[in-house]
């Protein structure tokens, strides 16, 4: 099902034996918009340190009780490599991690999770003697270097400025991501202040050309005008597949469900 990561915000991220802390952002990748980290605030228990929890650990979420659970222990969050929250994830630390917590790469594969469209996988298949090979695995090629970051924050890029054809409108308000696959597929987009009658809308991410943290922006090809005659998103209301389908037929696109595959799951 979709949900907002608004609503992730706050989660308590509950261990086999007790809390971990609660969610108080995302960290997605900035090529498939992956949602690859929950960054969590541990409290007083790890000396208010904040630690990744991988979407690879989640094994339900319990909305009525507002919490994650995963399928870890405290002790190993208290023994998972440490980040510091004041600096980017880079791609060495993310292999570390990786591998203290013998989950495999999501990168170097045809689908959304290496080789598969969910964070899922047996860990009775992997040994530790495996995971030693785990920085000799392929990375996708991209023209920026390897050591450059591709992980982005959904609290920084809240209130991005959305850049279209012919001009600026509106601003990222929120991000809807599917729960299985662990993916953004939309940005919703509040236009309220750039124009009289303005309204929240969805920007599908597979529509979207660039995010521009520099200029604040994330842009896109479509215009100011088809974009202000577009359906108004109404977050009250459960987003389904009907909604998605008259949406991108609004907007001439074809749906990233057809492409399932390559893109993860649809729910």
């Amino acid at each position: 099902m979709f949900r907002s990561i608004k609503s992730l915000h706050g989660c308590v991220v509950r261990a086999f034996d007790g809390d971990i802390g609660s969610v108080n952002q995302v960290y997605f990748d900035d090529e498939s918009w992956g949602v690859r980290y929950l960054v969590v605030e541990t409290g007083n228990w790890l000396s208010d340190r904040q630690v990744l929890i991988s979407p690879y650990s989640v094994e339900h979420a319990d909305v009525a009780s507002n919490a994650i659970h995963v399928s870890l222990t405290r002790q190993q969050v208290r023994d998972s490599p440490h980040i510091d929250a004041h600096k980017p994830v880079s791609r060495q630390h993310e292999i570390e991690y990786l591998r203290y917590y013998n989950y495999p790469t999501y990168w170097g594969g045809p689908n959304l999770w290496g080789m598969g469209a969910y964070p899922a996988f047996d860990p009775t298949t992997s040994t530790p003697d495996e995971n030693k090979a785990l920085p000799a695995r392929p990375i996708l090629h991209t023209s920026r270097p390897r050591a450059d970051v591709h992980l982005r924050s959904t609290q920084a890029v809240k209130g991005y400025h959305l850049q279209t054809a012919d001009g600026s409108i509106g601003h990222v308000s929120d991000f809807i991501y599917d729960d299985e696959a662990w993916v953004i597929r939309y940005l919703v987009i509040d236009t309220r202040n750039w124009w009289p009658g303005g309204k929240e809308v969805l920007i599908a991410t597979h529509w979207l050309d660039e995010i521009d943290s520099f200029a604040s922006t994330v842009s896109t090809s479509l215009t100011r005008k088809v974009i202000e005659q577009s359906p108004a998103y109404d977050d009250s209301v459960p987003l389904h597949r009907s909604y998605e389908v008259a949406l991108h037929h609004f907007y001439g696109k074809h749906g990233y469900w057809l492409n399932a595959g390559l893109h993860g799951h649809a729910p």
